[in-house]
């Protein structure tokens, strides 16, 4: 019998089983920025370390950080001509706020219209859960895997990920593998599979810009002290032109270009714009008129004000002055870009075109590099041909313009590609009230990840004696 036949059988035998075991995983409120939360964290690691000596991994155990605890585990009984897969999820999950808007509890799982709807769901509880099932299947049928399997599962993915990013060049032996598999992104619908083969970095800069240091009366000093909130709104007007190509100098300069083979596989991307364009709920598309919409929001770098803060916002008049203004401002960036180094560019520019009558201060945030993978290695080729199978139809690749920088450390800390391998929708309104995962798509992941590594296994094996 085919090696992966008996582990989709039982998979598909136990649909139930590992629905009903998810929904006892989705009841554990892990939110790991509110430090109230802090045992629901410790208690969602144990529950899912136990789920995996349960499926039979093996060396499971729970690794200590400074905040919430990482998770190890491993079958590495293949040989050693086989690869090993490491495979990537988190635990935890974002707050739940606005609780009114949700139509149930956040951590009362409920079914409804063939999603199941729960904090975490989609990201990542269910689709980190997969591949805890693919691998139980393999080894309650088959009594081995075709490849070696790590597991690392982390707990703080949503507050930046702080404590594994600091594990992963501390241990680099104990993670060391061919090939990274994560599952924390989604396809483009129910029948159309989609591979992400780039992930944009990221570069989060607060900046307060102070002009009088308290509040004054803007009748006795309107027109001889310059208003910090003018000030940052003339300087954001210089971020960028009207077609939103950004003014920084030196900002373009080290963007990796898109070759034209890439360009004619974003072209194929199958966006209908004008649905896109809906779902936005803005008036009309807009951004660098060279490029495509699909290039914009996937491979080409941005910079953004997320939020300005200063004055007074509350109801009535209240004429002052401000001393200071925060301004949020994020900037995606693509391969090649160096995170620091375009804070220190967008920093520079920034204090050459603030007047002196006022002065500024940056809080460094969030540093990520962006992370391509290339679409032509075995497991790509693999992940590819285990959707086909399972969702009858071929995937499309595209670049997502979010960041997951885990990615970007398995690259350039343990030199391993990551397939990104996703099973969740567009619409699963993940970070935002009833978040939600399509049921089929958590039965088809588990059968995807199946055929994923018995196809790996097969692929790596022809292209290690060049066949």
């Amino acid at each position: 019998m085919d090696i992966k036949i008996a582990p989709s059988k039982y998979a598909h035998k136990n649909q139930q089983a590992h629905l009903a075991e998810l929904v006892e995983f989705l009841k554990i409120p892990s939110i790991s920025t509110q430090p109230e939360h802090d045992a629901d964290v410790v208690a969602a690691a144990e529950w899912m370390a136990d789920a995996m000596r349960q499926a039979g991994i093996e060396n499971v155990r729970l690794i200590e950080t400074p905040r919430h605890p990482l998770i190890y585990g491993d079958w590495l009984h293949a040989g050693p001509d086989a690869p090993t897969v490491l495979i990537y999820g988190h635990y935890d999950v974002q707050p739940p706020d606005p609780l009114e808007l949700w139509q149930s509890p956040p951590f009362e799982p409920v079914v409804k219209d063939d999603y199941l709807v729960a904090r975490g769901s989609s990201d990542d509880k269910g689709q980190a859960y997969i591949h805890v099932k693919a691998v139980q299947a393999y080894l309650e049928t088959n009594g081995r895997l075709p490849v070696n399997v790590k597991f690392i599962i982390e707990g703080e993915e949503e507050i930046g990920g702080a404590s594994l990013e600091a594990f992963i060049p501390e241990n680099k032996e104990l993670l060391a593998a061919d090939v990274a598999l994560v599952s924390d992104t989604h396809i483009l619908s129910p029948e159309q599979p989609a591979i992400v083969y780039g992930l944009r970095g990221l570069c989060y800069i607060l900046a307060d810009i102070t002009g009088p240091d308290h509040d004054l009366h803007s009748g006795s000093f309107g027109g001889g002290i310059n208003n910090p909130i003018n000030a940052a709104a003339q300087m954001i007007a210089k971020l960028k032109d009207e077609n939103g190509r950004i003014l920084i100098p030196g900002f373009y300069d080290k963007v990796r270009q898109l070759s034209a083979e890439e360009r004619e596989i974003l072209r194929q991307f199958p966006l209908d714009e004008a649905e896109w364009l809906t779902n936005a709920g803005a008036p009309q598309i807009w951004g660098e008129p060279e490029f495509s919409l699909v290039e914009r929001i996937g491979a080409r770098p941005t910079l953004d004000v997320n939020g300005i803060i200063g004055g007074y916002t509350a109801a009535g008049r209240k004429t002052v002055l401000p001393s200071t203004v925060h301004v949020k401002i994020s900037m995606r960036l693509v391969p090649d870009q160096d995170p620091k180094e375009i804070a220190d560019l967008f920093c520079r520019y920034v204090e050459s075109i603030l007047p002196p009558s006022v002065t500024v201060k940056f809080d460094i945030g969030a540093f990520s590099p962006a992370s391509i993978t290339d679409y032509t290695i075995p497991a790509m080729r693999a992940a590819s041909a285990a959707y086909e199978q399972v969702f009858g139809k071929a995937p499309v690749y595209m670049r997502e313009g979010g960041s997951i920088p885990v990615v970007a450390a398995f690259q350039s800390q343990l030199g391993l590609e990551t397939v990104l391998m996703g099973f969740g929708l567009p619409g699963d309104r993940i970070h935002s009230p009833n978040e939600r995962f399509y049921v089929s798509n958590f039965y088809k992941g588990i059968q995807t990840s199946i055929y994923f590594l018995n196809e790996y296994a097969r692929l790596a094996s022809l292209d290690s004696t060049g066949e």
